[in-house]
């Protein structure tokens, strides 16, 4: 049985999905960076009860992924803004963009594509050595814990 929460992990991954992990949190993110902002806007793009989306939203703004902002004072009415912390969320919404067209895209393709604004090329999430700068497919990366040995680099053999 999953535990609610992954408090006893020490992991960076147990520790964003205590941000992000909750059901519907990176589709309110997902919509967020399509440009929604306002309350009733969720509520089009997501078959969501108000009280959940209200208690995702909240979530979200005490761990700094969105802000809540003013825009009207008569009624007061507020918006939801992605922070810097919030759009550092895009390559992982890219990720999974990008493994569900290849695995569970719908008969007729992909359901949407990332596009750059400044020439409308599609854009691709890929995992890059800092070191020797090449592009790695997922079989050529694994993971240890932080302060492990690490082999020496190439310039050092």
């Amino acid at each position: 049985m999953l535990r609610r929460t992954y408090d006893d992990q020490v992991c960076s991954i147990a520790r964003t999905l205590e941000v992000v992990g909750e059901r519907w949190t990176l589709l309110i993110v997902r919509d967020a960076l399509a440009g929604v902002t306002r309350f009733d806007g969720f509520l089009t793009c997501l078959p969501i009860a108000r009280n959940v989306l209200s208690d995702r939203l909240t979530g979200l703004v005490e761990h700094g992924v969105l802000e809540r902002v003013q825009y009207q004072d008569r009624p007061p009415r507020h918006e939801y803004r992605l922070t810097a912390r919030g759009r550092e969320l895009t390559p992982v919404i890219l990720a999974l963009a990008a493994w569900g067209n290849r695995h569970g895209s719908t008969p007729t393709g992909p359901t949407d594509v990332a596009e750059h604004v400044g020439c409308g090329g599609t854009v691709h999430t890929q995992m890059v050595c800092e070191c020797c700068e090449e592009q790695l497919p997922a079989s050529k990366v694994v993971r240890r814990p932080a302060g492990a040995a690490t082999p020496p680099r190439p310039a050092e053999r």
